[in-house]
């Protein structure tokens, strides 16, 4: 049964995992690295290799000035898999997007750890986004997703997610999300509709089987 293409102007729910659940965020670097990647390759044509722009600290950013194949409206990061909100902004933006993205922290993995071989269980898998309350709600459940794995304790703890940018609402140049056009956040009534809802979301995970994203 053929997928059905991703369309231009809509938000997807994206998520990929690796192969038998292995770990392949083991630290900082790990972590740091792959939030580097969702950034860099949002751009269609880049100035600089990544290499380069991950090393520019002041100047990386202007580095990656351009057309976007897609908007990052949250993230997160977590020990064996990753969840994107992606806005497809070009056809075929998506897909491009995410077999740089996929196939650059694969390069890098194997690189730094000495392994050869796929790392990801498949291509990356999605879910049409159609309303703005199914938006909302999918933001809560990625922002706490390393709290319902028992990581932390809340999601502010966590500094591989999109959560802090929803609290600071600041236009940094570090930041990696572009959410202003699709959600409206007021920071204190998103911590309380996000963290209310922890003990629930622990609960029906525990219900879920252990490969569920």
């Amino acid at each position: 049964m053929a997928v059905p293409q991703l369309v231009t102007g809509s938000l997807y729910h994206i998520f990929s995992r690796s192969i038998a659940e292995f770990r392949i965020f083991n630290n900082d670097n790990d972590f740091q690295r792959m939030k580097g990647i969702f950034k860099y390759y949002q751009v269609a044509k880049r100035r600089v290799c990544f290499s380069h722009y991950n090393n520019a600290a002041v100047d990386g950013p202007n580095n990656i000035c351009g057309e976007k194949l897609v908007n990052i409206i949250a993230y997160c990061i977590m020990p064996t898999h990753f969840h994107l909100i992606l806005k497809q902004r070009r056809e075929n933006g998506i897909s491009i997007y995410m077999n740089k993205l996929l196939n650059s922290y694969t390069r890098y993995f194997n690189i730094k750890y000495d392994r050869k071989g796929p790392l990801w269980e498949a291509r990356f898998q999605r879910v049409f986004v159609e309303t703005d309350e199914q938006l909302l709600h999918l933001t809560r459940y990625i922002h706490l997703n390393p709290v319902t794995a028992y990581i932390v304790d809340s999601p502010d703890e966590w500094r591989f997610s999109s959560y802090q940018e929803y609290q600071l609402l600041d236009n940094s140049e570090e930041n990696i999300c572009s959410y202003q056009d699709v959600l409206k956040i007021k920071p204190d009534l998103y911590k309380k509709f996000v963290e209310e809802n922890i003990a629930n979301q622990r609960k029906l995970a525990a219900a879920k089987p252990s490969s569920t994203a």
